[in-house]
C-alpha cells in the first residue's frame, strides 16, 4: 500500500485559518507580525521557515527607512525540491508584492535594532527615531480559500508544504511549522492518514503561541501503523517525513 500527498482543502467552511500555512490553526496568522511596544520601539516577527541560526544577514540602509534582510535555507534532504533564498526589505509602508515586503511608515527613521533566529523565525526590535503614535499600515487578508505563498521566497518553493513520490514507493513529505522547536513535533498514523502537530510557543514579544496540525498523507488502506516506522527530520521549523509503503 502505497502513502500519497494530500490537496490543501480548508477545514471550515470559511475557509484556511491562516492562508499562509494550511496546517496552522490557532495563535498569529501571517508571515509577520508588527507591535509598538510601550518604549515606541517596534517589535517584528518574521517567518523563514528551514534557515538556521547563523543562515540571516540583516542591515539598515542608507536613507535609515528600511530594513533590508537576505536570509538562506539549505536542502536538508537529498529529496526537498531545492533550497530557498528568502529577501525582503521593511520600508515606510506596508506593502506586499511576489518577491518583496516593505513597512511603510514616513514618520520614523530606524537608528538601530537587534535581532534573534530561532526555529525559523526571525525576531527584531528596531529603535526608531520622530516615532509617532501610531503608524499607518495596511495588512493584507489573513484567511480564505485561496492558499498564498511566502511573499519573501524569491528561489525555491515558497508554499508550506512539499511532496515528492519516490520510485521505491515512499513519499517524502516537507512541511513548514515555523516557530516549533524539533521536540514539539508529533506524527502519528491512524485509520490510514498520517498526522503531523507542532506546537510554537510564544517568544519575546509576539502576541502568542502558534498550534499547527493537520493530515500530510493518505495511505491506500485504513490501517493504523507505529509512529517510528515514519522517518522524521525536524529543523529550524520544518518538519520533513519519509513515509514507507505499507
Amino acid at each position: 500500500m502505497a502513502a500519497l500527498p494530500v490537496s490543501a482543502v480548508p477545514q471550515s467552511p470559511e475557509g484556511f485559518y491562516a492562508v499562509n500555512n494550511q496546517f496552522l490553526v490557532s495563535g498569529p496568522k501571517g508571515l509577520m507580525e508588527f507591535k509598538m511596544l510601550e518604549n515606541e520601539d517596534t517589535y517584528i516577527r518574521f517567518d523563514l521557515p528551514g534557515d538556521p541560526e547563523n543562515g540571516v544577514m540583516s542591515f539598515i540602509d542608507e536613507s535609515k527607512k528600511t530594513i533590508t534582510i537576505c536570509a538562506y535555507a539549505p536542502k536538508e534532504h537529498r529529496h526537498d525540491g531545492s533550497h530557498r533564498i528568502y529577501g525582503t526589505c521593511f520600508k515606510p509602508k506596508l506593502k506586499i508584492g511576489r518577491t518583496k515586503t516593505q513597512l511603510i511608515c514616513k514618520c520614523h527613521d530606524i537608528s538601530s535594532f537587534t535581532s534573534h533566529m530561532s526555529d525559523g523565525v526571525l525576531r527584531l526590535i528596531a529603535t526608531k527615531t520622530h516615532a509617532a503614535t501610531q503608524c499607518p499600515c495596511f495588512y493584507p487578508t489573513l484567511s480564505g480559500h485561496t492558499l498564498m505563498p511566502h511573499v519573501g521566497v524569491y528561489e525555491g518553493s515558497p508554499m508550506a508544504y512539499e511532496s515528492k513520490q519516490l520510485p521505491d514507493g515512499k513519499l517524502y513529505v516537507r512541511v513548514d511549522m515555523p516557530g516549533v522547536p524539533k521536540e514539539n513535533f508529533t506524527v502519528s498514523v491512524t485509520n490510514g492518514r498520517v498526522k503531523v502537530t507542532g506546537e510554537a510557543p510564544a517568544r519575546d514579544h509576539d502576541s502568542a503561541g502558534r498550534f499547527y496540525s493537520g493530515d500530510v498523507a493518505v495511505l491506500s488502506a485504513l490501517v493504523d501503523i507505529p509512529s517510528r516506522r515514519v522517518k522524521t527530520i525536524a529543523k529550524n521549523g520544518v518538519l520533513r517525513l519519509l513515509i514507507p509503503r505499507v
